[in-house]
Parts: C-alpha cells; structure tokens; sequence
C-alpha cells in the first residue's frame, strides 16, 4: 500500500491542560531550546472549565528519534499538570477496522488508505461474518472471523482485544460493526475507538431506521462519528454532517444517500483522529480542523 510522504524531522503534539497565564510561552521555549520551527499552531481556551488544548506541528533542522523529544518535554508537561501526547507526522497509526454486513464505510476507507489519503496501517480487520473475507484478501491485509453470539460474546471481546495488543493497534474503527460492546471492553479501548452511525437516533432506533424516516417524510439525513464509550451511541462527538432529501426519493434511494454520508462522516473523524487533531473534553472534543 502507498505510505504518506516521508517528512523527517516533524512532529505534532497535542496538550490539554488547566488554563493559566504562559502555557503558550513555556511551549513555544521549549521549541525554540530544541532548535524547532513552528508550521502550524492552534489553540482554545474553555472558560466554563477553564482548560486549554493546544495543537501545534513543528520541525527540526535536525531530526532526533520521537522518544527522544518525548522524553524532553516531559519536564515542561509536569509543569503545566498536561495531559499531552507527541508523535512524527510521517508515523501511520496502525488501524483495526471492524464490521459485519453492511461494507460501505470499510470499502471507503480500504480505498482511501490504499491510495494514501488517511495516515494510517491496517493490519487485520475483523468481522463476525464472513461477508467482507475476499475485500480484505484483496488488498492483501489479514481477516479474522470472531463469531459473536450471546454465549459467545465474552470470549470474542477477549480475542478482539488480543488482537489490538498483538498488533500494536492505536486506532480501532467500528465501520458499521453491528455489536454493542460491553462497558468493560469499551473502558479499554477508551478515546482510541471511534464508531459511525446515522443520525436520527434517539428518534428512530432499531430495525431499518432509513425506512422509517421515509415514512415520516424526512427533508434531511445525516450521520455522527463519536468515540465509543459504554453509553451507546452517546460518546464524544468527533464529526456529523448532514444532507437534504426530497419527497420523490424511495427508501432505498434514502438509504444510499445515507450511506454516502456515513463515509464521509467516519473519514472525516478518522483523519483528524490520525492526524491528532482530536482532543477529548470530557464529554466533547475540541477538533482543530
């Protein structure tokens, strides 16, 4: 599969702290100390929690091994009591990509990645059918079949979750993955995640949601990409857009429409979560686009 272009000596880091004077300052001497350039910066300030989250992209005249530059910042992070993560910008994160019988986001996504437009790798996908077995073998990435049945549910949890501790997974993506997880494999896979689906829940929840929004004459579907967390369909709201119908569309002409959007709503989150333009907020995220 292509890679994304190579950019030594580039790093992002992300940093989430308790508000106050200088943040700014410690960070950019810092940089400056390490011999860093700035390409990019962004920053917000929550005044109702009074925290603040900072992006900022960076190079080295000359490149050190990420550790290396970890290491360094830990002191300034300590400092200002941050939770922060830094990574290389030419480093993909290894994706797990989960689903059942419903293949059009996996598609969208396995084509975007095979043309190197999301900064990721994926080395398994994972499926409690069997459906989407020739697609993976296409592209040449492993497929692991874990049956899921009321009985059988715990035990795939757990083999779901060996397989993101054998892979070395950073991401792992619900692409139409029709199993509720349970809170406690929620809890370990917690703000690494991310589920999509369509947006009129709580209104039409259940069996062939699309359909009923037909019959209801809706003038608009859309859909939502969140982290997962044990309360479903309610975690962190990484990405939603929407798009207008009309009365002369059939039900299935709905649902196509619908899925269109849920491609471009899980891309969406998928790049800005590889690129860690994503930073939780507790309930919310702030997304520096």
């Amino acid at each position: 599969m292509p890679t994304p272009q190579t950019l030594p000596g580039e790093y992002v880091l992300t940093i989430a702290c308790p508000d106050r004077p200088g943040i700014v300052h410690s960070v950019a001497s810092f940089l400056v100390q390490l011999g860093g350039n700035i390409l990019e910066s962004q920053q917000f300030g929550d005044r109702l929690e009074n925290r603040f989250f900072m992006r900022v992209h960076f190079e080295l005249s000359a490149p050190r091994p990420v550790e290396s530059v970890r290491a360094e910042f830990g002191g300034v992070a300590s400092a200002l009591s941050a939770t922060w993560q830094l990574f290389a910008v030419d480093a993909p994160f290894r994706t797990l990509l989960l689903v059942s019988r419903f293949g059009h986001c996996l598609n969208d996504l396995l084509f975007r990645y095979s043309t190197g437009a999301l900064n990721i790798e994926v080395p398994a996908i994972v499926s409690n059918h069997r459906d989407f077995e020739p697609l993976a073998r296409s592209y040449g990435i492993d497929f692991h079949h874990v049956p899921v049945t009321a009985d059988t549910k715990p035990a795939a949890e757990a083999r779901l979750l060996e397989l993101v501790d054998e892979l070395g997974v950073h991401l792992v993506v619900l692409a139409r993955y029709m199993q509720v997880l349970s809170d406690d494999c929620c809890r370990a896979l917690a703000g690494r995640a991310i589920n999509i689906h369509h947006s009129f829940l709580p209104g039409f929840k259940g069996a062939r949601p699309y359909h009923q929004a037909h019959a209801r004459g809706v003038k608009q579907i859309g859909a939502t990409a969140h982290y997962v967390t044990a309360d479903l369909d309610e975690g962190p709201i990484i990405e939603q857009d929407v798009t207008r119908v009309s009365h002369d569309l059939t039900p299935d002409q709905l649902v196509q429409a619908g899925r269109d959007v849920e491609c471009q709503v899980l891309a969406r989150a998928v790049r800005w979560h590889c690129q860690s333009r994503v930073l939780l907020n507790g309930s919310r995220t702030v997304v520096f686009r």
